[in-house]
């Protein structure tokens, strides 16, 4: 019976009685109240452990979006930046990223694949040309917790950082993104290493080439 009921245990205690109220009932008692911690901790741990998964996290931010914004006044500045949203939504679809957050005129996707992650980017970049703007693009790959379908993390700050390094117009991947997808058949440029704000040591960072 034990062996078809999942999560349970048999155990045998010397005696003939049958009831666990009759003969020994301490044992009965103590072995309950065992395997009932046992089962509580279990629990107590899969509900406090989060799940974690292994993404490519993308961040966007237009160049110079408070100039453009006072240059074309209110209401101009907000019909662009819905054309800018929809136009970068439809590249994520495109790319089967998953958008996350949106922050001002700056995007926060993931990507299960680093090297689609890349090519969505380098599509957001070249798109929003026939908008007038630029932005810059920031990518990194990590593990990352998973917490009410979010990611987060310090995988996701040190995308944010990298992605605060990327100059108008450039996607920028640390050396995690470059090593993963080699023989992908993209290209890159050394940047050198750079110190990321908040984050332990020196990060080598690599920009895409067109």
């Amino acid at each position: 019976m034990a062996r078809h009921i999942p999560g349970a245990r048999h155990v045998e205690f010397p005696g003939t009685d049958h009831a666990p109220f009759s003969g020994d009932v301490d044992s009965y008692v103590q072995e309950l109240q065992r395997f009932l911690n046992e089962t509580w901790a279990e629990r107590a741990w899969e509900e406090t452990e989060p799940d974690r998964v292994l993404a490519t996290v993308l961040f966007t931010d237009i160049v110079g979006s408070t100039a453009k914004a006072a240059q074309l006044g209110d209401a101009r500045w907000r019909e662009l930046l819905s054309q800018h949203h929809a136009m970068i939504r439809r590249q994520l679809v495109r790319f089967r990223g998953t958008e996350l957050d949106t922050a001002g005129d700056g995007f926060f996707a993931c990507f299960d694949g680093p090297a689609r992650a890349i090519r969505c980017a380098c599509a957001i970049t070249e798109a929003v040309k026939e908008l007038g703007l630029e932005v810059r693009v920031g990518l990194h790959t990590g593990e990352c917790e998973l917490v009410n379908g979010k990611v987060g993390g310090i995988a996701v700050h040190i995308g944010a950082r990298v992605a605060k390094e990327a100059q108008p117009g450039e996607v920028l991947v640390s050396s995690t993104v470059r090593d993963l997808v080699a023989g992908s058949g993209l290209q890159f440029d050394d940047r050198g290493a750079a110190e990321l704000k908040g984050v332990p040591g020196e990060w080598r960072l690599f920009s895409v080439e067109p």
